[in-house]
């Protein structure tokens, strides 16, 4: 009949809206299930299945084949497991109450200085090569326009002098400084700890960091390996820092009048 359309009365606009609407909470249904792979399924303070874990199901396994022959990964359930036994109590049985430390919240990893089991594996470029190297193990890196702090000496918050300076940790191809080297025995001992570059401050004639205090650098975690560090041991060494700005001294921690 003239006049007449293929579909007749049928509304265009109204089905081209429902379809967009039908798309868009699909799509929030993706996005948020995809985003529960990890931290998920949610517990309670005692450890035991959250009895409200929302309106979304905990996503089905996928597994991920890691670049560079470092295996798989399968989420959520082959999650890296969760610390366990901390050495910390909750002040009060009220679900939500905060919980305090027990022992020496630095070396537990606790509060402040609280880090995540990474894999203990040094972090690649996209060429598969170790990122963080230290800079006396590349000839061809050298410092260009600032200061150099090789050889100058390392001071605490307490102005105690602990050690000195010997070598800056290079990001490859971020070409930054993300760690120097400090020897806390200058005379040659080896006795050697990574002090991250954004808890430091160079100076004209010393490194200070004022997060820890002289008794605190013993507990400084230490690396395996003299030439790269895991992204482990990277957590645990600026988790340490860290905790020192609340946990470095009693007083610290203490109510600020």
């Amino acid at each position: 009949m003239v006049g007449e359309t293929f579909f007749g009365d049928f509304d265009l606009a109204s089905a081209a809206i429902w379809l967009f609407w039908i798309f868009f909470a699909g799509l929030v249904y993706y996005l948020q299930t995809e985003n529960m792979r990890e931290g998920y399924p949610l517990q309670d303070d005692d450890g035991t299945t959250s009895s409200g874990p929302g309106i979304f199901p905990t996503p089905k396994d996928k597994t991920f084949h890691l670049r560079d022959g470092r295996g798989q990964v399968t989420v959520p359930s082959g999650q890296n497991p969760d610390r366990t036994n901390l050495k910390m109590a909750q002040t009060s049985p009220s679900a939500g109450s905060p919980y305090v430390p027990t022992g020496d919240p630095m070396v537990d990893g606790i509060g402040a200085a609280a880090w995540a089991p990474r894999r203990n594996v040094p972090e690649l470029d996209a060429h598969g090569h170790v990122k963080i190297r230290p800079m006396s193990a590349m000839d061809d890196f050298h410092v260009s326009a600032g200061r150099d702090p090789r050889g100058l000496p390392v001071v605490g918050g307490d102005g105690e002098v602990v050690g000195r300076t010997t070598d800056m940790w290079v990001d490859v191809p971020e070409q930054l400084v993300r760690y120097l080297t400090v020897d806390l025995n200058p005379e040659g001992t080896g006795k050697t700890r990574l002090i991250p570059m954004n808890m430091a401050k160079i100076g004209t004639d010393r490194v200070t960091v004022k997060s820890l205090y002289a008794h605190n650098w013993d507990g400084v975690p230490t690396i395996r390996s003299a030439d790269q560090v895991t992204l482990l041991e990277e957590e645990k060494i600026m988790a340490y820092y860290g905790g020192g700005t609340l946990y470095a001294t009693p007083e610290r921690s203490g109510t600020v009048i």
